[in-house]
């Protein structure tokens, strides 16, 4: 036997059944969003009733295309080159290293302003000569540079007393461009024979230019060096002579 439900009638606000199809059936009115705008009747395309013509000719060209891209073109002109703002300038560089070819006439004036772009690119090139030669001693050439230094520069200062004022970074600078007849010594040796007195010979040539142009620059720079230019010397000899055991051996 069937249960029956009672079901409450459905009562609308508008007061009618929809299924009745009465007169009172209101038609539902699509809102429009409050920016689009109105659609005239003469254009068959929504959004396009206005002048494009006139609206780019009234304005202004200035403010669309020509102010941010030429401001932006303007600003990059007078950006600094990007070897500047690294700290890198090869002209320095070069008159630093056409300096030491000269050991009897170091121009210790282009020294004054020392910098690590120079003897970053000369050990470098030790580095890579020595690579030519079947040894791979990245990691002993760049440990012995800065056992160098700070070598160079506590036996400086314990000899200048408290008139020296030479700092690690002058030190390191000078130690890195008077490299140069160590990396030239590494470049000849790939074509000098193995052994024989000669190339030991040419190696102390090379050791003794490394020698006096380091003295001399470290003398010229610093205060309070005059006094003790052989021990100097000879701490400077010391250092050039282990890097050309490296080539050597």
């Amino acid at each position: 036997m069937a249960k029956d439900f009672t079901v409450p009638p459905v009562v609308f606000p508008s007061g009618g059944n929809p299924t009745t199809g009465g007169a009172n059936i209101q038609q539902r009115r699509v809102p429009t969003a409050p920016f689009q705008p109105s659609r005239p009747s003469n254009s068959g395309i929504p959004f396009m009733s206005f002048d494009i013509g006139s609206a780019a000719a009234t304005a202004p060209s200035g403010t669309i295309y020509g102010g941010p891209i030429g401001g932006a073109s303007a600003n990059f002109d007078e950006e600094e080159p990007l070897l500047d703002e690294l700290g890198i300038h090869p002209d320095q560089i070069w008159k630093k290293i056409r300096s030491i070819l000269n050991p009897y006439r170091v121009n210790f004036v282009v020294h004054k302003d020392s910098d690590l772009s120079g003897p970053i690119l000369l050990y470098m090139s030790f580095c890579l000569f020595q690579l030519l030669a079947g040894k791979l001693q990245f990691g002993v050439i760049l440990g012995w540079i800065v056992v160098s230094s700070i070598f160079l520069y506590v036996v400086f200062n314990m000899l200048a007393g408290r008139t020296g004022n030479l700092d690690l970074h002058t030190c390191t600078s000078v130690v890195g461009y008077c490299m140069l007849p160590v990396v030239i010594l590494s470049a000849l040796s790939l074509f000098m024979p193995h052994g024989g007195i000669v190339k030991f010979v040419i190696a102390a040539v090379f050791v003794l230019w490394a020698t006096r142009a380091s003295t001399a620059l470290i003398v010229s720079l610093a205060d309070g060096g005059d006094e003790h230019r052989g021990l100097i010397a000879y701490a400077c000899f010391l250092i050039y002579t282990l890097f050309s055991l490296l080539v050597i051996f």
